[in-house]
């Protein structure tokens, strides 16, 4: 029996994260009809069906469940060796699959991507927005090589380095009476009436715990779906909410019809970490894209948050 490539066996497991052949061909930045012919070549030399395909999408068949983790393990192991042979450049001409936040990823990556090309011009990321639980289970499943997600993070066996701790800042209608004051102080909240996004949301927690202990309100009738939805709710005059800085530093302006502020007694922040498995073969590269992004944010954005360089 002879054995599938390399290629072939990446070709299956995009396939099976995707969920069809139509989005790995896209993820893969080949055709359609040459990815069909390269798994079937590969189930040909393996004498088994592997992807089993329907209206739906396409699906690992039971043998197909049990090749997966094994063909996955090949493909660290080669990359590995890559590294062990003396490659040292290896790492930064790959493509790797980003994970980050949707209440993040947006105002920060456009900020410090091109800074980053810059200093590794063969970098290339597939980024992909998620949930914070789905970033964790994405990156356990191996749908994602690194992920940027804020803590806690609960999963042990991730490794960690933090980026920067980011405000977490009070916004109010133009015309509220909060305006009228110039120090804001948390006691300022007890019985107002706050804004947050869908229950179950980590950032939904995070203000929920604020509200809870200053004395606010959250408000269930009305949930954002996004912080944009948030942003326009406060505009409404439908109560307060809280927005990330970096969402502030990109989105609020003058015209906006809101005022933003940092209450004076109170800090609310969320830590933001660069995290991958520790059995990545680019474990040690991803410690000098830690330290390449802490740079690149403090010269881009430093103003609007705090670089953190240890936990």
């Amino acid at each position: 029996m002879s054995q599938p490539s390399l290629k072939q066996l990446s070709y299956i497991l995009a396939v099976a994260k995707n969920g069809s052949f139509r989005g790995a061909a896209d993820e893969l930045g080949i055709s359609q009809p040459t990815l069909t012919a390269q798994i079937a070549r590969a189930e040909e030399a393996l004498g088994e069906k592997l992807l089993e395909r329907s209206r739906n999408g396409a699906y690992l068949t039971p043998v197909g469940r049990l090749f997966e983790p094994q063909a996955r393990r090949v493909i660290e192991a080669m990359e590995e060796l890559g590294q062990i042979v003396g490659d040292t450049n290896i790492n930064e001409k790959a493509t790797y699959r980003l994970g980050v936040k949707g209440t993040l990823g947006p105002y920060l990556l456009p900020q410090i991507l091109p800074a980053l090309k810059d200093t590794h011009p063969n970098l290339q990321f597939y980024v992909r927005e998620d949930t914070p639980r789905g970033l964790e289970e994405g990156i356990a499943r191996g749908d994602y090589d690194v992920i940027i997600t804020a803590l806690p993070v609960n999963s042990k066996d991730l490794v960690q380095e933090p980026l920067l701790r980011e405000k977490i800042l009070l916004a109010a209608p133009a015309d509220h009476s909060l305006t009228q004051v110039k120090t804001w102080r948390g006691s300022y909240l007890k019985d107002e009436q706050v804004l947050t996004t869908e229950q179950g949301h980590q950032f939904a927690r995070l203000v929920e715990g604020v509200c809870q202990r200053l004395g606010a309100q959250v408000r269930r009738d009305y949930e954002g779906s996004s912080l944009d939805a948030l942003r326009l709710m406060v505009v409404m005059g439908m109560g307060l909410t809280f927005l990330p800085a970096l969402y502030v530093e990109s989105e609020i302006n003058a015209d906006s019809g809101i005022a933003v502020g940092e209450l004076a007694d109170e800090t609310i922040a969320r830590l933001h970490v660069l995290a991958w498995r520790p059995s990545s073969p680019a474990r040690g590269f991803y410690k000098v894209l830690a330290k390449d992004l802490r740079m690149i944010i403090a010269q881009r954005l430093g103003h609007a948050v705090e670089i953190v360089n240890h936990l």
